[in-house]
């Protein structure tokens, strides 16, 4: 049985960690033991009952769990503060459980386990999830060119030369990276593993309502077009006097109402809420199709969005955007979908809205639509496949 050391900076207790995080590790306890070092925000740790169920459900399946307090501030420091404590407890966790590999969620997780495999010599996967600094220019948060920017895009290249496996949400992530220069005669091996679905907890769940109910779920802002999907939702109400807009976010709700009142939506016929994680699939129940819209810029080609999944597996159709990953591909390829065109300029083309509106809701009264939906969800996103992808990875290169 192989020894491996997860590590995420992402907690165990975010939303994006139970879906994304504790899902593979539980999945692949059975076949490997698996120790887990995560960062978790204040906030949660401080919920110490949710903190003890984790515990308690990690051990049942035999999951060793370390966790670290993340800081938020001072901004960079902080981060590199958290980097240098991590490495020195990975390398304890390395040394003392005679680890074989270090599978790294996303750029910060995979600094860690670079400096682990240095001191080590362990096996060292590069979950990449996504070209993070130039997801982080393109979302706003930082500056193309600057200081921080030019020194992570040379930690990019220092992961990529030393990883002893590569994974990719996307084929199109796959071709980015298979042209990028200094990586020429030097590509590692890398697989495609796209953001997978629990199909177990995310399934169709009918729940009785009427009219058309549209649904968003997951996080607004930054390169999430929010604003876009607000004119989609203006739209539909004009044109179907029984359409809704459901909405399940956590922390969002006041840019969400803003954006909605920018483009006069009726909010009588709007319902955001919170929900667990093990309630969205009852939530995305209650719609009859999905939407969300991604800034079609160059790194999002490497991102698989969490959502689509989510929607497929519940056997609801999706309405996005084209220029994020495989979506297009994969909603054309398996008729789930609409997609809009995206603009060189880096917006959505909105002037085919009302006729790909009228298309999806085709779409959500095909009565074969839910059975449609779930088989592509299977057959693309099914997180049992994504576990068998990543056995087969440990076993080969523990030998």
């Amino acid at each position: 049985m192989t020894q491996a050391l997860y590590i995420t900076y992402t907690g165990l207790l975010d939303p994006l960690g139970q879906s994304q995080v504790l899902q593979y590790v539980l999945g692949l306890a059975p076949k490997h033991k698996m120790t887990v070092l995560s960062f978790e925000k204040p906030a949660n740790l401080a919920d110490e009952a949710r903190v003890d169920a984790l515990k308690r459900r990690l051990q049942d399946a035999g999951v060793t769990w370390h966790h670290r307090v993340w800081h938020r501030k001072p901004g960079i420091p902080a981060t590199v503060w958290d980097i240098t404590r991590g490495i020195a407890q990975a390398t304890r966790i390395v040394r003392q459980n005679d680890i074989q590999i270090v599978h790294c969620r996303s750029y910060i997780g995979t600094m860690i386990g670079l400096a682990v495999k240095r001191r080590t010599g362990v096996k060292l996967v590069f979950d990449m999830r996504g070209f993070w600094p130039d997801e982080r220019v393109e979302g706003g948060i930082w500056r193309a060119g600057s200081l921080v920017y030019r020194y992570f895009k040379r930690v990019e290249r220092r992961l990529f030369l030393n990883a002893d496996h590569v994974v990719s949400l996307t084929r199109a992530g796959v071709r980015e990276i298979q042209q990028m220069p200094y990586l020429r005669g030097k590509t590692p091996p890398v697989s495609v593993i796209p953001t997978c679905t629990n199909l177990d907890m995310f399934h169709p769940v009918p729940v009785p309502h009427s009219g058309f109910t549209l649904g968003y779920v997951g996080s607004v802002g930054s390169w999430y077009m929010f604003a876009e999907v607000a004119q989609a939702v203006a739209r539909l109400f004009e044109l179907r006097d029984d359409a809704k807009f459901l909405v399940i976010n956590k922390g969002g709700h006041d840019l969400i109402r803003a954006e909605l009142g920018k483009v006069g939506v009726d909010m009588a016929r709007v319902e955001i809420r919170e929900a667990p994680f093990d309630q969205v699939a009852e939530q995305v129940g209650r719609m009859d199709a999905g939407i969300f819209f991604i800034k079609p810029v160059w790194s999002k080609r490497a991102s698989c969005p969490t959502r689509m999944g989510e929607f497929l597996a519940c056997g609801k159709p999706v309405l996005a955007n084209t220029g994020c990953g495989d979506v297009r591909e994969d909603l054309a390829e398996t008729g789930t979908g609409v997609t809009l065109p995206s603009l060189p300029n880096g917006s959505v083309d909105m002037s085919g809205l009302d006729e790909a509106l009228n298309q999806l809701i085709q779409l959500a009264r095909d009565p074969r639509m839910q059975t449609k939906c779930r088989l592509a969800a299977e057959e693309r996103f099914a997180l049992s496949a994504a576990i068998a992808e990543y056995d087969a990875i440990y076993r080969r290169l523990a030998g």
